[in-house]
């Protein structure tokens, strides 16, 4: 009786979970074609180009999805390490062997024939899985310096460095901050990693500083309107899309923003274009199911089968949380401009297909049930 009725539970799929997840993948694929159907038909003469291209990533995501919800999350425990040998080389290829492809001023991507992903994505998700693994093999010594901190502080070390070399700062921030936030719930001493900021915060403040367009942007941040037509234009025209929308949004497909005045509206400003087409009711109910989805990824943590797969689901849960913030603080003016999508809602394959994995393993890990 017992066994079946854990059977049961293992088929099931997390409807409070998965529902939130579909939901904004489907209004990713109506706003990116809102917010993308001008530039395309300019740049390749058809206005469904990023249309179809993120219906495929959505279908790819949704198998991946389904894949991971029945890949046993244990597994991973024999991944972690090729995991990371793959995202370092990924990180590094970009580099060394003239595979990198330029967007936008940073080269993140990867490019294999007709393929296009970005590693930091692999790299963010490889450090989530070592950290879980690390700590949960480390727990019983985790508050001593040389094991606890030490060693993942190193392999951070190992992938800011490469990721900076792109440069992508919006990256590290966010490695850096999974990363932090993981040890402390993993129970490292509060004085190292307290210690390790006093040694952070002063090297970001020198390299940022150290680039005359970071010092601009950090700048226009706080008063974009005195660079209207450089480094403050992004954001000036961001708020004026908010400001536009009003609470009930001018209607899909009827924004002005979007038509060669916002630069990248299917991408990391697809948010700006949800609050001038959707408004305020809109903004609010894309901000409600993210809740929803970090909810379900503290519930399942909490209630894991054992300590890797709370690990785990932790740093999934901050992963996406994380990104949410930063995009939709970087659209409203609060942080300095970064170049980050918003998760299941943004237009690109690699950030929807790492995204998607990540639901499918926090389900799985939900639905393993725990040892009597």
């Amino acid at each position: 009786m017992i066994g079946d009725k854990q059977k049961e539970q293992g088929a099931a799929y997390d409807v409070k979970l998965l529902f939130p997840v579909l939901f904004l993948v489907g209004i990713g694929i109506v706003m990116v074609y809102s917010a993308s159907s001008a530039l395309a038909l300019k740049k390749f003469s058809n206005d469904y180009f990023f249309l179809k291209k993120q219906a495929f990533f959505a279908l790819a995501g949704i198998i991946t999805l389904v894949a991971c919800r029945h890949f046993p999350y244990k597994h991973f425990r024999s991944l972690t390490y090729p995991f990371l040998i793959l995202a370092i080389f990924f990180l590094v290829a970009i580099k060394l062997f003239g595979l990198g492809y330029s967007a936008g001023g940073s080269m993140r991507w990867l490019r294999i024939g007709s393929l296009t992903f970005q590693p930091s994505e692999f790299a963010r998700f490889a450090l989530i899985i070592y950290l879980a693994y690390s700590m949960d093999k480390k727990k019983e010594n985790i508050k001593d310096f040389s094991v606890g901190f030490l060693p993942h502080v190193l392999v951070l070390g190992i992938f800011t460095t490469l990721i900076l070399m792109q440069p992508d700062f919006g990256g590290v921030v966010i490695v850096g901050a999974i990363t932090w936030l993981m040890l402390f719930i993993g129970g490292v001493r509060i004085s190292h990693l307290l210690l390790s900021l006093l040694f952070v915060l002063p090297a970001a403040y020198i390299f940022m500083i150290s680039a005359e367009y970071r010092i601009k942007r950090i700048i226009s941040f706080l008063d974009p309107w005195q660079y209207p037509s450089d480094e403050g234009y992004q954001i000036i025209h961001s708020l004026m899309a908010f400001g536009t929308g009003g609470i009930w949004g001018t209607g899909i497909g009827k924004g002005y923003q979007k038509l060669f005045y916002l630069p990248e509206p299917h991408t990391d400003f697809i948010f700006s274009v949800i609050g001038e087409e959707l408004g305020l009711i809109g903004v609010l109910f894309i901000i409600a199911l993210y809740v929803l989805i970090f909810w379900r990824g503290i519930i399942i943590a909490r209630n894991a089968k054992d300590t890797f797969g709370a690990f785990i689901a932790t740093g999934l849960t901050i992963a996406i949380v994380l990104q949410v913030c930063v995009n939709m603080g970087v659209t409203l003016g609060l942080l300095p401009t970064k170049g980050l999508t918003l998760p299941f809602l943004s237009y690109g394959g690699t950030s929807l297909l790492i995204n998607m994995a990540s639901i499918g393993i926090l389900m799985n890990i939900g639905a393993t049930p725990k040892e009597e």
